[in-house]
């Protein structure tokens, strides 16, 4: 999913380096003597932190109104549509799935569990057949029950929708192609058998999915209400099963969450009862006033990343409520292989080479919460070690052990080599106060090999989107990216599949419109080979992996921790693999 963008007071250009860098180090290295201490704070806190334990002291810790903050809104409210971080990660309170990730802190949150359904079925037919037994007795928010047809209802509207993962992650199921090209009439009559009598779902596939479950566990696979209108509901909430309901939304202003009243806990560790009674959301508040609040005890979260002229602040005064998690994230440049100069690989490889990633990792907030990387796969996730193709005295066919900074000479040689110097550049990037400055930076580096660089900032909430859309004719943009769930192929085949490449269309997460075959036939065999061992299929991976890099569609730049700060009164602080904070288990007194 796309991550949230970072917000700092940063000046907008690396003029006065040593400053910076002194600054940066300084927050950096506070920060990494927390993340350790966090961890296990997180882990040793009230007791061991899972959801039996919760509900034993759910008596105790019961009530109260959690106030999360944030600078602006996380966009629409359909869950099926959605693919911000801002949003995605609330919903997991709010709506269920047939599947879905534990919700505990450290690696066991990755662990699929069933939540509307009974089981987690063993695949037959040579991995082609799943079959699922809806729970008795569910309700939705507005009190009408939970059936087979909303299950098989839900599926048919991920498609007739446009959900962003459509075809990445349910075009394997039996009709889901004629579901992509005519969305209106969308029936997946062969992919999607019900049995009302026997409350039984089974999905029939046209080949394996080794991560079928994992995709099931996605909010995007929430199910919902059968009259749910098949169009993008905007600012009007779904009904969902979980222990939390939508109620009032103003994209404005706030966001106001409350007690579903026909929630039961059926399966704990997917879905466990809440504690805050409400929860609220306030936005149009700037980041540098989120921080005080909180420090204040006014806000008890905050969605935007900490200004990184604040990072030294709560490192050395808030250490208790100051909170350096792991998450799969990255930031990169994505090149337009169907725009000039970037249809020319040289070109892009020139960009790879003089792509400073530590001077990017000093203006995101230092090393204490970003690292160079090398490759499209965080190290945090298999198939992360392929080396370093793109830096001194290295190539893809000798890529060094690890980055050692960038070569401009060999980048302004490629540029003259592709024949595209000269030519006008417009880098998109979002408009907060980090992309902009890693964006002015990103122009300079461009001018310096040899074109006409300028940059464009976009509201956060357009500039994905718009990346994504072929008519805009984007030619090179800065995003970030982070895990739905943790498999290289989340980043790889999600961000590079030729199936998530839709021209015309917001929802083309593709961005480069990459698609070479040799690449594609390997993430095919990774996903659908069933035979294969985890290290096999991890082997494939960091193929396509290398692939990936020596094709250069994006040039990696670094990948991220989160940072959080939390209110005084915020206990039992859960961070899952996934769905990060559980707003649902805080404690508020």
């Amino acid at each position: 999913m796309r991550v949230n963008s970072p917000t700092t007071g940063l000046p907008t250009r690396l003029r006065g380096g040593r400053f910076i860098n002194a600054g940066a180090m300084l927050a950096g290295l506070l920060l990494a003597a927390l993340a350790q201490p966090c961890m296990a704070q997180q882990s040793s806190e009230a007791g061991p932190i899972t959801p039996s334990a919760a509900q034993a002291d759910a008596s105790l810790h019961k009530g109260g109104t959690l106030r999360l903050v944030a600078s602006a809104s996380g966009g629409t409210l359909d869950p099926q549509i959605n693919y911000g971080a801002r949003f995605v990660n609330l919903f997991a309170n709010v709506y269920d799935g047939l599947t879905a990730f534990r919700k505990v802190a450290g690696p066991a949150g990755a662990q699929i569990v069933p939540d509307l359904a009974e089981n987690i079925p063993t695949p037959t037919d040579g991995g082609l057949t799943y079959s699922f037994t809806l729970r008795p007795g569910l309700r939705f928010s507005n009190g009408q029950p939970v059936s087979v047809q909303d299950v098989r209802a839900s599926f048919q509207r991920l498609f007739k929708v446009a959900s962003p993962t459509a075809g990445a992650f349910y075009g394997t199921i039996a009709g889901a192609d004629a579901c992509l090209n005519t969305p209106a009439t969308c029936t997946l009559e062969k992919g999607v058998e019900i049995d009302p009598a026997q409350r039984r779902i089974t999905f029939h596939l046209t080949r394996p999915d080794t991560e079928f479950m994992h995709k099931l566990a996605f909010i995007h696979a929430v199910i919902l209400p059968a009259s749910s209108p098949a169009h993008d509901t905007g600012n009007t909430p779904l009904p969902g099963t979980g222990p939390y309901q939508l109620e009032t939304y103003d994209p404005a202003t706030r966001l106001e969450l409350g007690r579903n009243p026909y929630f039961q806990p059926w399966n704990p560790q997917a879905q466990p009862e809440g504690f805050p009674d409400r929860i609220t959301y306030s936005f149009g508040i700037p980041d540098e006033t989120a921080v005080t609040a909180i420090e204040n005890n006014q806000y008890d979260w905050m969605a935007d990343p900490i200004p990184l002229d604040r990072l030294g602040e709560i490192g050395s005064r808030f250490t208790s409520r100051t909170h350096v998690m792991p998450h799969p994230a990255i930031y990169f440049l994505s090149m337009n292989m169907h725009e000039p100069p970037f249809t020319e690989l040289a070109a892009r490889q020139a960009v790879n080479y003089a792509l400073n990633r530590k001077a990017l990792v000093i203006l995101y907030g230092g090393p204490g919460i970003a690292r160079p990387l090398c490759g499209m796969v965080p190290t945090s996730l298999p198939a992360s070690d392929i080396g370093c193709d793109y830096t001194l005295g290295a190539s893809p066919e000798n890529p060094a052990p690890q980055w050692r900074g960038p070569d401009l000479e060999r980048a302004r040689a490629l540029v003259r080599a592709s024949g595209t110097a000269g030519q006008k550049v417009t880098l998109i990037t979002a408009n907060t106060s980090t992309d902009i400055a890693m964006g002015t930076w990103l122009r300079d580096m461009l001018e310096s090999i040899g074109y006409k660089a300028s940059v464009r900032p976009l509201n956060g909430n357009i500039a994905f989107p718009y990346m994504q859309n072929t008519d805009n004719h984007v030619q090179i943009g800065l995003t970030g990216w982070a895990a739905d769930y943790p498999s290289p192929s989340n980043f790889l085949d999600a961000l590079l599949g030729c199936e998530n490449f839709h021209p015309h269309s917001d929802s083309s997460i593709n961005l480069p419109g990459f698609c070479d075959k040799q690449t594609q036939d390997l993430m095919e065999r990774a996903r659908s080979d069933t035979a294969l061992t985890d290290e096999a299929r991890n082997a494939i991976w960091r193929q396509v992996n290398e692939h990936v890099m020596a094709l250069s569609p994006m040039a990696p730049a670094f990948e991220t921790e989160s940072v959080i700060l939390t209110s005084e009164r915020v206990k039992h602080f859960i961070y899952t693999t996934i769905n990060q904070v559980l707003f649902s288990q805080v404690w508020l007194h």
